[in-house]
């Protein structure tokens, strides 16, 4: 492959990774991309021969601006408006070697087990976001699934939805990646914090018309018993009765194995990058552990998760459980490159 990047199209313009109310206008790009097609000589994706998979998690708004209601600012406070600015222009530059682009959508309801509505204390208060649930807490009454939700969740039987909150926590101490943490309602669907970022939304329609090539969104988070960091599987699998709770995404990591390179970027580093990332190394692992040198992270598009103190600092910051997870999988064999470079500089490109 040639190494030579495209130059950005006209209608980009950089500032609009920072702005909330951006929205492109489709019918625009798709005239836009059809010039762009001809004056570079773009081929159909379906012409590739070697077949490159640009996954983006999670690029959407409320995660991707300070208007957000959880925004990923990363320790330098603009984190994920530099990665959006940084994924749109990975997408414009090497527009002829992206085979294909799958956007994830976290995608949530108003009672989940992972915000504080879904809570209540010993004083039938909901809790607030930003603390973690243990499960002694839950076995001590201290904290218990809010009674109003049994009816809908559980036809009506609240013992049943206690034993499952208390194995769910069991389940994820064991496991000893995450504890249940309170989120801030995030990505709900139907509100404006769902949506894709607009400058990345307008990279993916462009490449999508430029290349004749789909513009696939793989949805992930709508379970309210269980987290969905990663797009290829709940955290938890099972009910506390033995009953399936949730189930993996095999058909998507089939989708992801069968490319040639697979290249990931997006929010958070530390969470539903970190997660999916795992998953799909414990999948290659399982099938064939050369397979992870055709996993490419993009660590200059990606922010860890921090929560402002209010006082200037950080109450949490996860930035080293994400660098931690950027050793292991390069360890495994996964490059880590950066977007400012062509993708056919990359190793084994």
């Amino acid at each position: 492959m040639k190494t030579t990047q495209l130059p950005l199209p006209a209608h980009y313009d950089r500032a609009q990774a920072a702005s909330w109310a951006y929205r492109p206008d489709e019918g625009a790009l798709a005239q836009a991309a059809a010039a762009w097609r001809k004056a570079h000589a773009i081929r159909p994706a379906a012409a590739d021969e070697r077949r490159v998979h640009l996954l983006l998690i999670d690029v959407q708004k409320d995660f991707c601006f300070p208007e957000g209601s959880l925004y990923v600012a990363g320790r330098s406070g603009t984190g994920a408006i530099d990665d959006s600015r940084r994924l749109a222009e990975l997408v414009y530059r090497n527009l002829g070697v992206i085979t294909d682009l799958t956007t994830t959508m976290d995608t949530h309801f108003a009672y989940q087990i992972f915000f504080p509505a879904f809570w209540v204390d010993q004083a039938d208060q909901p809790l607030t976001a930003h603390r973690v649930i243990t499960s002694d807490e839950i076995a001590r009454g201290e904290v218990r699934p809010n009674p109003a939700v049994a009816k809908w969740l559980c036809g009506g039987n609240y013992a049943w939805l206690c034993k499952q909150v208390r194995f769910y926590c069991d389940e994820l101490e064991k496991a000893g990646k995450y504890q249940l943490y309170l989120w801030p309602p995030h990505c709900l669907l139907g509100s404006d914090g769902h949506a894709l970022a607009g400058v990345v939304h307008a990279a993916r329609l462009f490449h999508a018309f430029a290349r004749g090539a789909q513009s696939w969104v793989e949805v992930k988070g709508g379970n309210p018993l269980t987290e969905n960091y990663s797009v290829l599987r709940p955290e938890v699998l099972a009910r506390w009765d033995g009953a399936p709770l949730a189930q993996r995404n095999t058909q998507f990591v089939k989708t992801l194995l069968g490319a040639d390179a697979v290249v990931i970027a997006g929010q958070a580093a530390s969470h539903c990058v970190k997660s999916t990332i795992d998953d799909l190394l414990d999948e290659i692992v399982a099938f064939d552990a050369a397979l992870a040198k055709k996993v490419y992270v993009v660590t200059d598009c990606m922010s860890a998760v921090t929560v402002p103190d209010g006082k200037g600092g950080l109450a949490a910051d996860f930035t080293p459980a994400a660098d931690q997870a950027l050793a292991r999988f390069a360890a495994a064999g996964m490059h880590l490159v950066r977007s400012t470079d062509p993708i056919t500089s990359w190793p084994g490109l």
